[in-house]
C-alpha cells in the first residue's frame, strides 16, 4: 500500500488553497471547517466525506462530521453504526488500522478485496451498501484531540466514499498523503480554536516544563526546593485546570506546539 506519491503542478497548486485558506465556518461540535471538506470533496471526486473519532475498545465513536450529497435517517444510522461494529474487525478493511498499528498510510478497499469478495462481507452487506457505498479511501489523522493520546485504538479517521463508478485512483490516494499532514494540523489548529488552553500560574507552567523535560517528582522537589507531597498537589491542580488526568497529557494541553 505504500504508492510512489504523484502530483502534477495543477494538483499542488490546488492542495495548496484548500490548505493555506483561511475558514471561520468551524463546528462547534468537532471536527474540521465544513468549506475544507467540501474542497476537499472538489479535488478528489467523492460522493462523501466522514471525518470520524474512533475508540476501537469502546467500540464507540467521538466524533462524527458528515458532508454527503445524500441525508440519510436517524434511525438507520442507529442501526448501522451498530452493525460496523458487529462487522468491525472482520474486515481486513476497516480494522486495518487498529489490527496493524498502522496511521499513516491511505488505503482503499480494494487493497483487500476484490468487488465479488467485499459484496460478500458482512460490513458492505450491512453497511456500506445501505448508504450507497461501493468504494472508499481511508486516510487516519497522526493525533487524537489535544489532551488525549492518540493510537491504534483511539484515533481520527477521514473516509472519501463514492457509489457505483470508477473505483479512487492511485494519483487520489498520492493527493490524500500529501494533504495528510497539512489536515492535520488543520485539525488540531480547530481543537485549539474550540478549546483554548487554560491560564497557568508562572509556578505552574515551571513545574510543568520540568516534567515535560522528563524529571520525576523527587528531581522536581529538589530543584524548586519545595516537597514531593507539594509538587503532586501542584500536579493535581494542574490537572484539574488543564481537564486532564495524566503527566502526559497535561503537557501536551499546555504545550501543544511542543516538538517531542
Amino acid at each position: 500500500m505504500s504508492t510512489p506519491v504523484r502530483a502534477s503542478d495543477r494538483d499542488l497548486c490546488a492542495l495548496a488553497a484548500i490548505v493555506s485558506e483561511d475558514r471561520s465556518d468551524l463546528p462547534a461540535d468537532g471536527g474540521l471547517p465544513e468549506s475544507l471538506l467540501a474542497d476537499l470533496m472538489g479535488q478528489i471526486r467523492c460522493d462523501g466525506v466522514d471525518l470520524l473519532g474512533f475508540d476501537t475498545g469502546q467500540q464507540a465513536f467521538w466524533l462524527g462530521q458528515e458532508i454527503s450529497a445524500t441525508t440519510h435517517d436517524e434511525d438507520l444510522q442507529a442501526a448501522v453504526d451498530q452493525a460496523f461494529w458487529t462487522h468491525y474487525w472482520d474486515s481486513r478493511f476497516c480494522s486495518y488500522p487498529g489490527r496493524t498499528g498502522d496511521l499513516r498510510s491511505a488505503i482503499k478497499i480494494t487493497d483487500f478485496y476484490s468487488t465479488r469478495q467485499w459484496h460478500s462481507t458482512g460490513m458492505y452487506a450491512d453497511h456500506d451498501r445501505l448508504f450507497g457505498v461501493e468504494h472508499s479511501l481511508m486516510l487516519c489523522l497522526p493525533e487524537a484531540p489535544p489532551g488525549t493520546i492518540a493510537g491504534p485504538e483511539r484515533h481520527v479517521r477521514l473516509y472519501l466514499s463514492r457509489g457505483p463508478g470508477p473505483d479512487f485512483s492511485e494519483r487520489d490516494r498520492a493527493l490524500l498523503t500529501l494533504l495528510r499532514p497539512h489536515l492535520h494540523q488543520a485539525y488540531l489548529d480547530a481543537e485549539r480554536r474550540r478549546h483554548p488552553v487554560p491560564r497557568l500560574t508562572p509556578r505552574q507552567k515551571n513545574l510543568l516544563r520540568l516534567v515535560a523535560a522528563g524529571h520525576t517528582n523527587t528531581q522536581i522537589a529538589r530543584r524548586l526546593g519545595i516537597s514531593e507531597a507539594t509538587v503532586r498537589t501542584h500536579l493535581e491542580n494542574i490537572y484539574e485546570r488543564l481537564q486532564v488526568s495524566s503527566r502526559t497529557a497535561a503537557v501536551t494541553r499546555a504545550f501543544p506546539d511542543r516538538v517531542a
